[in-house]
C-alpha cells in the first residue's frame, strides 16, 4: 500500500485506498442484457447553445430548455414557443463556453407552488454561480416572474472553466449542486480534496428552511457537519476522531471531483449517477448508490477515472477514493463525458434501467446497466453519419429522456447567438420510431 504524501495529509485526506483488488471500472465494448438498439427523434431546433432540458411534471408534458446564453425556451404540444420562459441575458455572461445559463430545475411541488431554480454565471459577479429561486407568473404559465427573484446561493471562481453548474432536486427531498474544481487546468487550487472549499465538490442544501445568514439551511445528515464543541482529546473512538472537520464546509455531500458537469437520479432506485468530465486522458462516470450517506471520495486530483494524475508518476502516484463504475478514454472514445440520465418510461421496455451517457467531442451514446453476475455493461448503442454534440440530459414526467445538441466553439465566438443552433433529441426504442419522425442519420454499413 503506497503513502499518501504529507500534501494529502495537510489537506485532511481520510479517503479509502484504490487498491488492485476493486473491481475495475467498465469501458465501452460490453454487452448490455437484451442488446437494446435506440435511435434519436428531433424534437426541437432553432436553440441558441441548449445546454440543459428539464419537466416541470405538472402534468402539462411541458419541457424547458435552457440556451447558454440567458434564456429558457418552453417545447409545448411539441411545439417551441417563440416566446421566452425566463429572459435573463443582462445578468448572465457567456462569453466562454463552459459559463452561461447552466439548468433549471423545478420545486418537486412546484404544481402547487410554482417554484423553481436556475443556476447561471453572473456578468457582475464576475461569473460567480448564482442558485436562484423564482416563481412562475401569476397571469400566465409560460412566464417567469422576474420580480419574484431570490438568490440562493452565491459560489465564486478565479477562472472561467470547471464551473459545474448542474442542480437537482433528491429523492430526498434537498437541492443538489454540482461544484468544478474552480479551473485552469490540474486542479491548480487543489481544490478536489480541500473540504474548506466549495470547489470540486458535490453539494447538498435544504432550500426549503432558510438561516438568518444564507437562504438555506444544512440538513442535519450532511456528512462533514460539525457542530461546536469542547475539545476532547481521550475517552472516543479513533473513529469519531475521524469525522471531525471543523473546516470543512458544512453543504459538501461528496467531493473529490473535477467538473461534474452534469448528474441524475434514478428515479425509481434513487441511485446518483455522476458524470466528472476528465483532463487529458480519461472520462469518468461515478455512481453513488441511494442508501449513502455521502462523504463520498472520488479521487480528484489524485486519480482521473482508476489512473493517477499526473498519468506520468501512475507507477510511484498514491491511488486515493472511490473508483468510477465506468471509463473511457481520449484516444478513441470521446473527451468530454455527458450524462442523459435512466431511462424508466413505460413506452420502451426493453430501455429500461439504462443509464445514458454521451460524449460531447465525439457524439458517441452509450448504455450503462449491470448483468446478470451484477458487472457494470458499458455498450455504445448508436452510431452516427454526423456527430452530435451532447451537452446534457434530462426526462419528461414519463421518464423519456432527452439530449441537449450544440456544436458551440470551444473558447468562442463571444456572442453565442452567432454560433450554429442547436436541438433538442429523444431517445427512443429503435423498433419504435414514430412514422414521419426526423432522426439522427446513422452511418451507411
Amino acid at each position: 500500500m503506497k503513502t499518501l504524501p504529507l500534501a494529502a495529509l495537510a489537506l485532511g485526506v481520510m479517503a479509502p485506498f484504490a487498491l488492485s483488488a476493486e473491481v475495475p471500472p467498465a469501458q465501452p465494448g460490453g454487452k448490455l442484457p437484451g442488446n437494446p438498439a435506440i435511435q434519436l427523434v428531433k424534437v426541437a431546433d432553432g436553440l441558441v447553445d441548449p445546454v440543459h432540458v428539464a419537466s416541470p411534471k405538472d402534468g402539462t408534458g411541458r419541457l424547458f430548455v435552457c440556451e447558454r446564453h440567458g434564456i429558457i425556451r418552453i417545447v409545448k404540444d411539441g411545439k417551441l414557443l417563440d416566446k421566452p420562459f425566463l429572459d435573463i441575458r443582462d445578468k448572465t455572461i457567456s462569453s466562454f463556453l463552459e459559463v452561461g445559463l447552466y439548468a433549471i430545475e423545478f420545486h418537486p411541488k412546484f404544481k402547487e407552488n410554482g417554484i423553481f431554480y436556475i443556476s447561471y454565471a453572473d456578468l457582475w459577479f464576475n461569473s460567480s454561480t448564482l442558485v436562484t429561486q423564482y416563481k412562475v407568473s401569476a397571469k400566465n404559465p409560460d412566464r417567469a416572474d422576474l420580480d419574484s427573484a431570490k438568490v440562493v446561493m452565491q459560489i465564486d471562481f478565479p477562472y472561467p472553466n470547471h464551473h459545474g453548474g448542474k442542480i437537482a432536486f433528491g429523492p430526498d427531498g434537498y437541492l443538489y449542486v454540482g461544484v468544478g474544481d474552480g479551473g485552469w487546468e490540474g486542479d491548480v487550487l487543489d481544490a478536489g480534496q480541500d473540504k474548506s472549499t466549495l470547489h470540486g465538490k458535490m453539494l447538498r442544501i435544504d432550500v426549503e428552511n432558510s438561516t438568518p445568514d444564507r437562504a438555506y439551511s444544512i440538513p442535519k445528515d450532511n456528512p462533514f457537519l460539525t457542530p461546536l464543541q469542547q475539545m476532547t482529546l481521550f475517552g472516543i473512538s479513533e473513529k469519531q476522531f475521524s469525522q471531525i472537520k471543523p473546516k470543512a464546509r458544512p453543504e459538501i455531500w461528496a467531493y473529490g471531483l473535477r467538473n461534474p458537469w452534469t448528474f441524475s437520479f434514478d428515479r425509481e432506485t434513487g441511485d446518483l449517477y455522476i458524470a466528472d468530465v476528465g483532463q487529458n486522458h480519461w472520462e469518468e462516470i461515478n455512481f453513488q448508490p441511494a442508501a449513502s450517506k455521502g462523504g463520498e471520495n472520488y479521487g480528484w486530483s489524485f486519480m482521473g477515472g482508476s489512473h493517477t494524475f499526473p498519468i506520468e508518476d501512475e507507477a510511484t502516484n498514491p491511488r486515493v477514493g472511490i473508483l468510477p463504475v465506468a471509463e473511457y478514454s481520449h484516444v478513441d472514445q470521446g473527451i468530454c463525458v455527458t450524462g442523459i440520465g435512466v431511462y424508466r418510461g413505460k413506452k420502451y421496455p426493453s430501455l429500461n434501467g439504462i443509464y445514458f451517457v454521451s460524449d460531447w467531442g465525439s457524439g458517441k451514446i452509450w448504455g450503462m446497466k449491470r448483468d446478470d453476475a451484477d458487472k457494470w455493461q458499458m455498450q455504445e448503442l448508436l452510431d452516427l453519419d454526423t456527430p452530435l454534440r451532447p451537452t446534457s440530459g434530462g426526462e419528461d414526467e414519463e421518464g423519456n429522456l432527452y439530449i441537449t445538441h450544440a456544436t458551440a466553439n470551444y473558447g468562442g465566438p463571444v456572442d453565442p447567438t452567432v454560433s450554429e443552433r442547436g436541438a433538442l433529441w429523444k431517445i427512443v426504442a429503435a423498433d419504435d420510431v414514430p412514422k414521419g419522425a426526423s432522426l439522427a442519420p446513422l452511418q451507411k454499413k
